[in-house]
Formats: C-alpha cells, sequence, structure tokens
C-alpha cells in the first residue's frame, strides 16, 4: 500500500483522486496538511515523527502541530510510517545542457522535469552555453508558465571553457556587473587566469554573489584551488590542489595519485576548513566515462525520455564505434577512461577524509547527458556514494540539502523543513539512515507548495528529449 492507496479510502477521496490525476502538471493548493511519515530535521541529523505540517501559499507555516489547524480549503495528504520527508535536494553543478548530437547545447523541456521528479528542488546552473536562453527558463519557471525546480542561473562561464574568451580584469568587472543586473545568482569560473578570477571574486562580492570554479594545478598559468582560496572564492569543484597537484602538470594528471595519509593532502584540507571553504565533489561525474559497476546501473529507463530519432543515432554511433575499436583500438579513449577512472577511485577514497577533517562538502552531478545516464538521477548516485565512501547517511542528506542553501546563501529560505522557509520536500518510501538508496524511491515531491508525482512527470517528457527528425537535428 502507498500514499496514493491512503487518499483514495479517506473520506475526501474523491477530492484527491481529481488532484492525483492531475498532478503531473502541480496542482496548486491553497493550503496543505501533511501528516504521518517522519521528517528530517538538519539541525539534529535525524528523522522525527511527523504529527503535522501546515504549507500555506507555498510556505511551511506550521511544523509539528497535532490538530489541523483552522484554516480554509485545506487539502490533505496523509503519509505512512513508511514514507520519509527531506528537504528539497539542492544541486550546485546542475547542467542544463546535453550533448547528444554534434554539439552540446541547452535544453529547456525535458531537463527540468528529470530534476524535479528526482526531488532536486533548486539548481545551480554551473556555467551556461546558453544564458539567454537560461535566463527566459527561470522566468518561465518563476511565473508559473512551466514546470521545474527553482533555478539559480550562473551566467556564462569565466574563462577559456567559454568559446572566444578574450578578458582583461576590467572587462571581467563590467561582465560581473551586466550580469548581476540580469538576477543571476551566482558565477563559474572555468580555466580562468590568476588576474581574472580576483576581478572576478572581487566584484561578485560587491554584488552578494558567490564564485565557484573549476581550477587547475598552476600549469600554464591555471590557477591551483589554494591560490583561490586566497583569493576570497566561496567553493571550488572536483579538485581539492595546493601541493597535492604540482604545477609541472596538468590537474587530471596529477589528481589520480592523491592519498589520504600524504601531508600536501592533509594541507590543503586544512586550508579548506580553516578557510570554510565549500568543495562540490563530483565524485560521480567521472565515472562515467568507464564501467564502475553498480553506481551506474538504471533504477529508472533514462534513455526513454529520448526521442526514437536520438536513440537510432545514440545506437548507430555506438556500433561505429565497436566497429572501429575492433579494427584499431581507439587509445585515446582508453587512456581517458583509464585516467577519469583512477580519478573516479580517488575521489571515492579521499571524500570521507575530508569530511572528518571538517571540510564543507555540497552536492553536485556536473554531468553532460549524452544518452544514457541524466543529471536529476545523478543526484542519488552521488549521495549513494558518499555513503558507500564512509559518510554516514544522516550527514550525505544534510550534504545534499542544507549545505547546499549555505553554500549558495539561500539558507534562510532553502535547504530544511522549517517555518518561514519554501516548502520543498522530496518524499520517499524507505528510511534512508537504514539504506541510503531509498532516496531513488521518490513517492512525491512538493516544490514551492506545489504537489508532484515523480512518475506522472516522467511520463509527460518521456521520448521527448532532443530532436525527433534530421530535420530538427540541424538546429542541434
Amino acid at each position: 500500500m502507498n500514499g496514493f492507496d491512503i487518499i483514495r479510502r479517506t473520506s475526501w477521496g474523491l477530492l484527491w483522486a481529481t488532484l492525483m490525476s492531475s498532478v503531473a502538471l502541480g496542482q496548486p493548493s491553497k493550503n496543505m496538511w501533511v501528516t504521518g511519515g517522519h521528517w528530517f530535521d538538519t539541525e539534529t541529523a535525524s528523522f522525527r515523527p511527523n504529527t503535522g505540517i501546515l504549507i500555506q501559499a507555498g510556505e511551511f507555516q506550521a511544523i509539528n502541530e497535532t490538530e489541523i489547524p483552522d484554516v480554509d480549503s485545506v487539502r490533505r495528504l496523509e503519509l505512512t510510517d513508511a514514507h520519509y520527508l527531506l528537504p528539497g535536494l539542492i544541486d550546485l553543478h546542475a547542467h542544463y545542457n546535453v550533448r547528444l548530437l554534434r554539439k552540446r547545447r541547452e535544453e529547456f523541456h525535458v531537463m527540468p522535469i528529470q530534476y524535479l521528479a528526482n526531488g532536486v528542488t533548486v539548481t545551480f546552473s554551473c556555467g551556461e552555453y546558453d544564458p539567454e536562453g537560461m535566463l527566459q527558463l527561470r522566468t518561465r519557471i518563476e511565473n508559473g508558465q512551466q514546470i521545474g525546480p527553482r533555478l539559480i542561473n550562473s551566467g556564462p562561464y569565466f574563462g577559456r571553457a567559454r568559446p572566444g574568451w578574450h578578458a582583461d580584469p576590467e572587462q571581467v568587472r563590467d561582465e560581473v556587473d551586466f550580469w548581476a543586473s540580469r538576477g543571476v545568482g551566482g558565477f563559474k569560473a572555468k580555466t580562468i587566469d590568476p588576474e581574472c578570477l580576483e576581478a572576478l571574486i572581487d566584484q561578485a562580492h560587491k554584488h552578494g554573489l558567490t564564485v565557484t570554479g573549476h581550477l587547475g594545478s598552476g600549469f600554464r598559468n591555471s590557477v591551483n584551488p589554494s591560490m583561490a582560496i586566497d583569493l576570497g572564492i566561496d567553493r571550488i569543484e572536483h579538485f581539492l590542489g595546493g601541493d597535492a597537484m604540482t604545477a609541472d602538470r596538468p590537474a587530471y594528471s596529477s589528481l589520480a595519485g592523491i592519498q589520504p595519509h600524504m601531508p600536501e593532502f592533509k594541507q590543503i584540507v586544512q586550508k579548506f576548513v580553516d578557510k570554510q571553504v565549500y568543495f562540490d565533489a563530483t565524485i560521480t561525474a567521472y565515472g562515467y566515462f568507464s564501467d564502475t559497476g553498480e553506481t551506474y546501473e538504471h533504477w529508472f529507463d533514462e534513455p526513454s525520455l529520448l526521442t526514437d530519432f536520438v536513440r537510432e543515432q545514440i545506437e548507430a554511433r555506438q556500433a561505429q564505434r565497436a566497429r572501429r575499436a575492433a579494427e584499431r583500438p581507439d587509445r585515446q579513449r582508453q587512456q581517458t577512461g583509464g585516467q577519469f577512472q583512477a580519478i573516479f577511485e580517488t575521489k571515492r577514497q579521499t571524500i570521507d577524509d575530508f569530511w572528518r577533517a571538517g571540510g564543507l562538502i555540497t552536492l553536485g552531478t556536473d554531468h553532460v547527458c549524452s544518452g544514457s545516464h541524466l543529471p536529476g538521477f545523478g543526484a542519488h548516485r552521488e549521495i549513494a556514494t558518499m555513503a558507500a565512501a564512509g559518510i554516514p547517511p544522516a550527514e550525505v542528506l544534510k550534504i545534499a540539502t542544507i549545505n547546499g542553501a549555505k553554500a549558495l546563501g539561500i539558507d534562510d529560505r532553502h535547504g530544511s523543513i522549517a517555518v518561514g522557509k519554501v516548502a520543498d520536500l522530496a518524499i520517499i518510501e524507505g528510511d534512508p539512515l537504514a539504506d541510503i538508496k531509498q532516496t531513488r524511491n521518490m513517492r512525491y515531491v512538493i516544490c514551492r507548495g506545489e504537489l508532484y508525482e515523480p512518475r506522472q512527470l516522467l511520463k509527460t517528457v518521456q521520448g521527448k528529449l532532443g530532436p525527433a527528425s534530421e530535420e530538427e537535428a540541424e538546429a542541434w
């Protein structure tokens, strides 16, 4: 028996049957009363029995009530002891762009749905290829014209990751002012030089905005994360850096050799801790390039969201690669897969030591869909990987929720179940403290006070990701 069965058995079952039939469209509710199950308290990192949560106007208005408050037109959601309520998940490295055919581009229709269906209610779009299109997507979501998580825009990449990048520090400052005026919620640096990064951080902070960075080892005028911390950066992605990554070779080449017992590792971890810089580990982002076992198995048929045309193109491409591999092994692909597999293993081996030293970690997927996996589902892969690495499940749930809110500076409104905060809930079936993989069993999602049924959400976009024909493919 699930929550839907319980609802149908109540005296207001007819009302809820009507609601649930259209729940994929996010039926608005002036007031909602949620009872049963257990809610996650980020302060104590534990679950508490849910006697009653009142949602009004998209916010939590009462927690731990034992009697329904005297308010008009309340819709009720009755849960069972098998249900666990999490604050909505927060992905700090959420890409809305995909690489399905010839190039990487933003996708505005399926991507928001697949994030939301996985309980991700806040996303930071960590580097945008089409910043204008992403701003328009945010506007549609905020205006209620389109379903999706809260979107916090990053604007374009700052650094050589942006095609045609040529900028000096003053140009960087001007761009920061421009994008801040457009309402972005933070900035992303990638392969940037020290002088431009310093200008980016300083100018962003003048607007009260944060900066995150995909940095390097110091090789060829790249910025080592240690230097970025000295410059005042707020978050760092992928690599811890310091003397564990020497400037005589690129970051990817040196990362795989880092071990938790190394003095250089301990030194850079302590620097993160002392400066309270968040680390967006993105562990699983590297495992997609090689066979890493059950971590990347499907519990939902993610490729079913692709159009028939895209699936055919991908299958043809895979067959062609297989033929080439048989004729002439693709050494570059093997080297890349091997290197990234080593990085995946290194990151998985060191993340627990980073956490135990007091390091601040956030959830980031950083996965660009190329046909087999989608980043919304990847949030649960990242959660499971951190727990398997040794971080206690309750702490992993904090990483996936309140830590992300604090890192973005939005914890006054997001990241926990508390009166006055935005009513975002990921309601799962099964105790994630007993088995962290239960986060995959998403039964309901409440986003800004609106209720969704994840399976119905995914049905609305099945077979719609990507172009449907050769003619449409020209635009991709």
